[in-house]
């Protein structure tokens, strides 16, 4: 049921919790009752809406205050992500949209958002030296897929890359998160302290895997001490992290208005959460699983499902929905065309790549996430969701049409996936209104899109991201056919013939 007001909103501090309203879930803790136990790099809206809520629940309940939370960022625009949540003591309003009614709740885990400065000489100080407090027990990064600085050839850390040579050869003066928190280590091994558990929360199957090779393999650049140490007593625990989180804008800000509040930073989530984590932790953690998230040795079998099935699935929704002008996911799911692409392309070739898990068969959770792609409360653009294709392709979709091409098994859908997001590239909708840029690799991409109008393979050749798929002749064949269509006919007229309803 909402709880909507229309009085003049109330601006959020822990002065003024008290006048919301009553309907408005608030911390019943303290401020003064926390201390911190953890510091999270990349403090946006999932994970506000994921992580921090988890924490601030087992708060709710006496539990885990010595865990709150130091936010921390390494970019120019967390200076003013940072200056929004100071002013408001840290305080946030999740707003959840439900299609049977919004509710609103404020959350108080995050105790600190530590100085950026970005330029500076030494921009990382006040990150490293928070990280190698020993009341820090656990640092965690949600920086993007593609904020790994991983070789597309070999999925490993880039070594050729500028800023991971630099921080291999300062390790002093770092300038990404990861030459930090190994700055930070450093610290902690010269004094005698454990390290820090290093949870990676970005959908990455096998997260915690490529965080470990990540910090390992920037530690060996500069001090293979280190790195021995690291992967002797460090940890890096894999987890799969789930909830639809918008990105906020006047919309959302006019929403936390309505229910009374002046947030500078409100957050809209839907009415579902999932956090599976594998219980591996270097010095302690928080009890989740009295919150509801699952605590397993296998978190590979929940996070295939996720990235191959959701993941995977919002790319094919948001490369379609952009060429026909569609503007969220919500229209993308409910559109007669895409929602048939979407459900055969899932039942065909990707629900057969994917195994069950205790709670879930594959095909109820393709039933569960068109529900939750279809919630009309829910505004995420399909421009936000089709973002870093570069990275999100071949981590969420790509890896589905290896093994199926392994097993001699049918990609024509997956073909057409491609083919989708090859013209999307090009960067003209269909009704000719452009596509601003939205990969951090746009003009390459763009480049080939454009290449790839009149000779279709073009695109495939892109070793960074298909790698040899293009001498895959079941797979090539089917992408060219696709494309050449889509630029011939229209996206429309070729999604009716792949899903038989021409």
């Amino acid at each position: 049921m909402d709880e909507l007001r229309t009085h003049i909103p109330l601006p959020l501090s822990r002065a003024n919790l008290a006048g919301f309203a009553p309907g408005i879930l608030r911390p019943s803790y303290p401020a003064e009752a926390l201390s911190p136990g953890i510091v999270h790099i990349g403090l946006g809206n999932f994970h506000r809406a994921h992580q921090a809520w988890y924490l601030h629940r087992l708060m709710q309940q006496g539990q885990a205050l010595d865990w709150a939370i130091l936010g921390a960022g390494v970019r120019p625009a967390d200076i003013q992500m940072r200056q929004r949540l100071l002013t408001q003591d840290c305080l946030s309003t999740l707003i959840c949209l439900d299609p049977e009614g919004r509710s609103a709740e404020i959350i108080g885990a995050m105790q600190d958002f530590l100085p950026v400065d970005p330029e500076g000489p030494g921009p990382h100080g006040a990150l490293i030296a928070a990280m190698a407090d020993p009341r820090i027990r656990i640092v965690s990064l949600t920086v993007t897929e593609g904020g790994y600085f991983l070789d597309p050839a070999t999925g490993a850390l880039d070594t050729e890359h500028a800023d991971i040579r630099h921080d291999g050869a300062n390790p002093q003066a770092p300038r990404t998160a990861f030459g930090a928190m190994l700055a930070a280590l450093t610290l902690r091994r010269a004094a005698g302290h454990p390290p820090f558990t290093a949870q990676s929360c970005d959908n990455l199957q096998g997260n915690g895997d490529i965080l470990r090779g990540v910090l390992v393999g920037l530690a060996r650049l500069a001090d293979p001490g280190l790195a021995a140490w690291l992967e002797a007593e460090g940890a890096f625990p894999n987890s799969m992290v789930d909830c639809i989180v918008p990105a906020t804008g006047a919309a959302e800000l006019a929403l936390a208005r309505d229910f009374g509040i002046e947030d500078a930073a409100p957050v809209t989530h839907e009415a579902f959460r999932q956090w599976v984590i594998e219980d591996r932790f270097a010095a302690g953690r928080p009890p989740w699983e009295a919150v509801g998230a699952t605590l397993t040795a296998d978190v590979h079998r929940y996070e295939a499902m996720k990235i191959r099935m959701l993941n995977g699935g919002h790319q094919v929704l948001a490369n379609a929905g952009e060429l026909l002008g569609l503007e969220t996911i919500a229209e993308c799911a409910t559109h007669a065309s895409i929602a048939a692409l979407f459900d055969r392309v899932q039942r065909e070739e990707i629900v057969p790549q994917v195994e069950p898990v205790p709670e879930m068969a594959p095909l109820d959770y393709l039933a569960l996430i068109k529900r939750r792609f279809a919630n009309p409360q829910i505004r995420d653009t399909a421009r936000r969701v089709a973002f870093d294709g570069s990275a999100r392709h071949p981590g969420f979709l790509l890896p589905v049409l290896r093994e199926r091409l392994a097993a001699g098994a049918p990609v024509s859908g997956l073909a057409l996936t491609q083919a989708l997001w090859a013209r999307m590239c090009a960067g003209m909708r269909e009704d000719g209104d452009e596509i601003a840029p939205n990969d951090p690799h746009w003009d390459s991409l763009k480049t080939a899109a454009l290449q790839a109008r009149d000779a279709p393979l073009a695109w495939l050749d892109q070793a960074a991201i298909y790698g040899d798929l293009t001498e895959a002749e079941a797979f090539s064949e089917h992408f060219a056919k696709w494309l050449s269509m889509i630029w011939a006919e229209g996206t429309q007229a070729t999604l009716a013939t792949y899903t038989g309803t021409r």
